[in-house]
Formats: C-alpha cells, structure tokens, sequence
C-alpha cells in the first residue's frame, strides 16, 4: 500500500509513510471489507460515512507539516484510522465526531494500540473544540460549503488547516490547504476530492 499507492504518488514525508507502514488499516474496517482494505479506495464504515483512501489520508497529513509538539484537532473521526495516524506523529490529537455510534469502537482501538495522545468528545465537530485551542494544525474530514471562521480562530499563527470545500460546482470538490498569518488566510488549492458534507454549524 504505502510502495504503490502512497510514494509513487509523491508523498515523501517520512513520519508519515512510518506511519502508514505501522498501523494496520484492516482493524478500521468493517470485516465484510477486510479483503479490500490496503486497496486505493474509500470503505464505507456505516452510519454513511466512509474511511478515506489511504492516499488522501497520507497526503491530507503530510500537508498538514506535523512534529512531535503539535496539536492536532481532528473533525470526524470517523474509523479513527485518520487520528491514529495523527497520533504516530503528534503530540496529542484532539478528535470529535457527530455520530455517536461511531465513537466507542475507534475509542476501543485508540485503546486496544496503546494510544494515550487521543481525546475524543462527541458533538458538532464545525464548532471546533475551544477550550482546547489554540491548535497548530486542524483536519477537516468532511466538505464545507465555506472555511468556517470558527475553526480557523482556533488555529495558531502559522498554523495549517487541511479541508475539502465544495464549490458549489455538481460533483466538484477540493481540498484546500490554509495557512493562517498575521496579515490574513492564504489558501492553496490541492486536488479534486470526494468527501461526506460537514453538517451542523457550518456558517461564517
């Protein structure tokens, strides 16, 4: 997975590909999938949500610049594949999820892999986690019509925030990379994604 999907797409980071390479993705999916799970593609994992492709996973990381003192907040934790490789390279990742169904088997493997970097809280993950900000970087698992102004008041200077806008275009979506500075937010337009709508607060 890592050699073929993940390198020869381009992603170099090296935390991140250790990452990819230590945790076995097949414990994030539902078993009727587990033949298909270092394939390049989403799973669905119930409740209609989905665990990304692993190539999405590894890049949406490796751009999020991560060392062992950051501060991750995560929205939608989904499966928790996507916070446990947070986890391998962060020092602590903060992870909300909506559905409440989701949360108590990706707590029962952050748990069963040794993971004490991991705080889970379910609620409107569009709202952020502020008594916990500001964070160094942010990871937005699910399309926003917009940049919610809320999530970026809880990045720091310089901070990076990875997320998957939709533009309002029929089956168009992006992945957008900001950086926040003191004169502002600079956005970088990444690829064409596909992911599940951010609900709840979403407004500016």
């Amino acid at each position: 997975m890592v050699t073929q999907q993940i390198k020869k797409r381009g992603v170099t980071d090296s935390s991140v590909l250790q990452a990819m390479s230590k945790l076995p993705r097949h414990l994030f999916v539902p078993e009727r999938f587990i033949d298909d799970a270092y394939e390049d593609g989403p799973l669905s994992i119930g409740a209609g949500q989905t665990i990304s492709q692993p190539y999405v996973v590894a890049s949406m990381t490796s751009h999020l610049n991560l060392n062992k003192e950051s501060r991750v907040l995560e929205i939608g934790t989904g499966s928790g594949y996507q916070t446990a490789i947070l986890a391998e390279i962060a020092k602590a990742v903060y992870t909300i999820e909506r559905i409440a169904e989701l949360i108590p088997k990706a707590e029962r493997l952050f748990e069963l892999l040794g993971y004490d970097n991991i705080f889970t809280k379910h609620a409107d993950g569009s709202n952020g986690w502020t008594e916990k900000a500001p964070f160094d970087a942010i990871i937005v698992t699910a399309a926003a019509k917009t940049i919610p102004d809320i999530l970026t008041l809880q990045l720091r200077a310089d901070g990076i925030m990875i997320i998957p806008l939709d533009r309002d275009t029929i089956d168009k979506q992006e992945l957008v990379k900001v950086i926040k500075s003191v004169d502002g937010l600079k956005q970088e337009t990444l690829y064409p994604v596909r992911f599940v709508p951010l609900l709840g607060n979403t407004e500016n």
